[in-house]
């Protein structure tokens, strides 16, 4: 569950597949046109702040050093997450 609030906090790309058919004259369905897309599905607040309170128990758990790295891995998702909002724009 963790993992899932987690992408959803931090923002993801769905594919999505549009196909259009048609039945021809015997009643068979035919593939006429396909298309294939990208949608990215922005950060979610309120993922984020239950993500957070979830970890928050393993965050006060944590060293000085590891409190730091995850702020860097965080700060590094954060910076990847804007960048894809600017190249979906």
């Amino acid at each position: 569950m963790i993992e899932v609030l987690y992408k959803k906090a931090k923002g993801y790309d769905v594919e999505e597949i549009n196909r259009e058919y048609v039945y021809d004259d015997d009643g068979t369905k035919r593939l006429i046109k396909e298309k294939t897309s990208v949608r990215h599905i922005p950060p979610d607040l309120s993922a984020l702040k239950a993500y957070m309170e979830l970890k928050d128990s393993e965050l006060t758990k944590m060293s000085n050093e590891e409190l730091e790295k995850e702020k860097k891995r965080l700060l590094k998702e954060l910076k990847k997450s804007k960048e894809g909002e600017k190249k979906n724009q």
